[in-house]
């Protein structure tokens, strides 16, 4: 599959039910998000104007960047726009991917790094009906498994699932059903599908259909896959350290402020999400950030950080799955020197 296809089926994956009902195939007009002097950062934010994007939205709103004395641009991509494109052109000088994307485009000969993930653990999992007998990772042998297809974070993390049983794609019945999974679960034409936990498993709900979901493990082995994070291209880096040390901190202060004020967090995101406006809308976003915040601390609390125990992890597991075009050295893919010293 194309990275451009591949893209656009990740950004729609990611989106919350508060994505804009009208998608177009160009690029969002970018929004300033305020600062003064120097050379401007504009930051790729993929697909629609989403909740999910509050953190930026808070930072600029806040003033955060500004304070800063950065001149942040804010750009949400086009549905078929490639998500390391703007990055690699110089349109974009910070790219919001995950952790496992970034590694892919490095396999690809794009030197991008990873300078601070925001989601700590994987937001992925298996959905399944409340009284589903599948409970844990083994019971997928043979079951009928519906996932968007074979590429992105809901994939990888089907991979990772089978894996931590023991199992492949060959034991399950995987099957491709495009973003359509409430039809398939609820239409009984799988016994379960991949989606996000802050996401997918919250539409579930909201219609009404008792669910729940099955997570990789975090125990001692740990998950083997990295979220979404900030990723810049290493002569971007080596250019404009300061400026990128400067940016972690404020969108940290941003990430800080939506898991501190979820209700303010939504007023001021609706400059940003047009359609972030009835009490429906509002009380799914309300409901999205409840769910996104415990995904964005690991188990020490701590915000921002690369573990390099889970990048090793997913640098072997990506490339034992053919997801990797070549090896990829996982030290030289993330740096942890931009964020906030302690």
């Amino acid at each position: 599959m194309s990275r451009t296809r591949r893209h656009r089926v990740m950004g729609a994956a990611l989106a919350s039910a508060v994505a804009l009902a009208m998608l177009t195939s160009c690029a969002e007009e970018p929004k300033d998000a305020g600062g003064k002097g120097g050379k401007g950062i504009t930051v790729g934010l993929t697909y629609t104007p989403n909740i999910q994007f509050a953190p930026f939205y808070a930072a600029a709103e806040k003033g955060y960047y500004k304070d800063a004395g950065l001149n942040v641009t804010l750009r949400h991509h086009g549905a078929a726009e490639d998500l390391f494109g703007a990055l690699k052109s110089g349109k974009e000088d910070v790219v919001y991917a995950g952790g496992d994307e970034m590694l892919q485009a490095r396999s690809k000969n794009v030197p991008v790094v990873d300078i601070a993930t925001f989601y700590q653990k994987y937001p992925v999992g298996l959905i399944v009906p409340k009284d589903s007998g599948i409970k844990k990772p083994a019971d997928l042998k043979g079951r009928k498994i519906g996932t968007p297809g074979p590429f992105g974070e809901t994939y990888f993390g089907l991979l990772a699932l089978l894996k931590e049983a023991g199992l492949s794609t060959k034991d399950a019945k995987v099957q491709n059903i495009g973003f359509t999974q409430q039809a398939a679960l609820t239409g009984k034409k799988v016994e379960g599908v991949m989606g996000y936990l802050n996401n997918d498993a919250i539409a579930f709900k909201e219609a009404g259909t008792a669910v729940r979901a099955i997570t990789l493990d975090s125990g001692d082995k740990g998950e083997p896959l990295v979220g979404v994070g900030l990723g810049a291209k290493k002569s971007t880096l080596d250019e404009r350290g300061d400026e990128m040390k400067k940016f972690v901190d404020a969108s940290l202060r941003g990430m800080q402020y939506v898991m501190d004020h979820p209700d303010e967090t939504i007023e001021l995101s609706q400059k940003y999400v047009p359609s972030l406006r009835g009490d429906k809308q509002k009380k799914n976003a309300r409901a999205v950030l409840k769910a996104t915040v415990p995904l964005l601390k690991n188990d020490q609390g701590e915000v921002g950080v690369n573990d390099p125990q889970t990048w090793t992890r997913m640098a072997d597991f990506m490339y034992d799955q053919g997801l990797l075009g070549k090896t990829v050295t996982p030290e030289d893919a993330y740096d942890n020197s931009y964020l906030p010293k302690a």
